[in-house]
């Protein structure tokens, strides 16, 4: 997979890689990230649907607003420019935005899948991620080894090539504002996952650290409708490095939720 950069459409306003034709699918990245994470997931279920791979608020080609963001800002741009009930995918901070996509907008989300989703982080990962992002000055770039490192490892990559890339031409104030909302979040509520009535699908990695196979499985056991995928081998960058395997998961999980 080559992680070329894509012609970006209109999508109510909000900038959008846009592709194939069919019931919708929508697709939401991670903090630091842009639409381009999702390349071989669009490839794949445009061959059967109609994808929108958005941007971010303040990354890619969104623009970031003036204003404070918390986690509903995320959710209610990218509601606004839903106009048909879609298929909500979304990874890391994605997927905490498309949970609450599913739970607030239920009338637009038939299904939910949420990659590499935190749910009720153990208080020394809570700590961590919040020093984080305490450290973001919101003006310098800041240095991408240590989230590479825990995505990747030491060895190199196309794929840790191109997030090395993304993640050092983002908007240092957009990804302030993410990381923030981010580390503050601890994933949806139980009362949230249970009041989830589509199918929802939590995947991740038995090699991730931090988005666990056991909040994988928790919050599927919370869910009515829920269940968990847990990738071998594959930890928290899996849809770019087991992009086959997580794009085969999603096409069958869409192939349920449109029957």
């Amino acid at each position: 997979m080559i992680w070329t950069t894509r012609q970006r459409s209109e999508a109510a306003g909000q900038p959008a890689i846009i592709a194939g034709k069919g019931q919708p699918v929508l697709l939401i990245h991670g903090v630091g990230l842009r639409a381009e994470a999702w390349n071989p997931q669009i490839d794949a279920l445009a061959a059967r649907y109609h994808v929108t791979a958005v941007d971010l608020l303040g990354h890619g080609a969104a623009p970031l607003p003036s204003t404070p963001l918390a986690l509903v800002d995320y959710t209610d741009t990218i509601a606004a420019g839903i106009t048909a009930p879609a298929l909500a995918i979304g990874h890391s901070m994605g997927a905490i935005v498309v949970l609450d996509l599913a739970a607030r907008y239920p009338h637009l989300v038939p299904g939910v899948a949420a990659l590499n989703a935190v749910f009720e982080r153990p208080p020394e990962a809570a700590r961590a991620v919040k020093a984080r992002a305490a450290q973001l000055d919101g003006v310098s770039t800041a240095d991408p080894e240590g989230t590479l490192q825990r995505w990747f490892g030491s060895s190199t990559s196309p794929e840790r090539k191109s997030c090395q890339d993304w993640l050092t031409s983002v908007n240092p104030a957009a990804y302030r504002a993410a990381y923030r909302v981010f580390a503050q979040e601890n994933g949806p509520s139980r009362r949230t996952l249970q009041s989830l009535h589509c199918p929802a699908l939590f995947m991740t990695g038995a090699d991730e650290p931090n988005s666990t196979p056991a909040m994988s499985q928790a919050m599927a056991d919370l869910a009515p409708h829920g269940r968990a995928l847990i990738l071998d081998d594959a930890a928290h960058m899996m849809p770019m490095t087991h992009a086959a395997r997580v794009s085969a998961a999603l096409l069958a999980f869409a192939e349920e939720v449109f029957q």
